[in-house]
């Protein structure tokens, strides 16, 4: 029976460029200069400190880019709200989000079921899968989804006749 699975993944080594690259860009960028301006990554979070909330935006933004840049879609980033860190100096974490989460899987379906195509979608862990008779009906369940307005971007993946 075809089937497809529904996923939210984000390519650590893409972000870890990305991260890398924002970090060279700071130590040579003029307006930079003899800040304490810096990107950190752990896992799937990436910490952004800065002077100012105003060079924190520009470090943010210059991130975004980067990503953007690098095939990441910016949706999959939850930036956090910006702490004051002694003194005049900020911090912003930024979550990676990763997996799909219950409530989104389970609006997925809902969309899936809703649409009346002749598939079922099953909630697999952090995962969708979409099994149907016909592959046509699998790929308008896919246009269908790329359609809607979801939280997070989506990747479609072992599609399989």
């Amino acid at each position: 029976m075809p089937s497809f699975d529904i996923v939210s993944k984000v390519n650590t080594a893409e972000l870890t460029n990305a991260v890398d690259q924002v970090s060279r860009e700071i130590g040579t960028r003029y307006d930079f200069k003899g800040t304490s301006a810096k990107i950190e990554r752990q896992d799937n979070v990436v910490t952004l400190f800065a002077d100012s909330e105003f060079q924190l935006k520009q470090v943010q933004d210059i991130f975004y880019q980067r990503a953007a840049k690098r095939g990441i879609d910016v949706a999959s980033f939850d930036p956090q709200k910006i702490e004051s860190i002694g003194g005049d100096k900020a911090k912003q974490l930024i979550n990676v989000k990763q997996g799909i989460d219950k409530e989104l899987a389970r609006k997925i379906v809902k969309l899936i079921k809703d649409s009346s195509l002749k598939v079922q979608a099953a909630i697999q862990g952090e995962e969708v899968r979409v099994t149907g008779k016909k592959r046509d009906d699998l790929q308008s369940a896919i246009a269908q989804l790329r359609g809607a307005k979801l939280s997070q971007p989506l990747q479609y993946v072992n599609f399989r006749d």
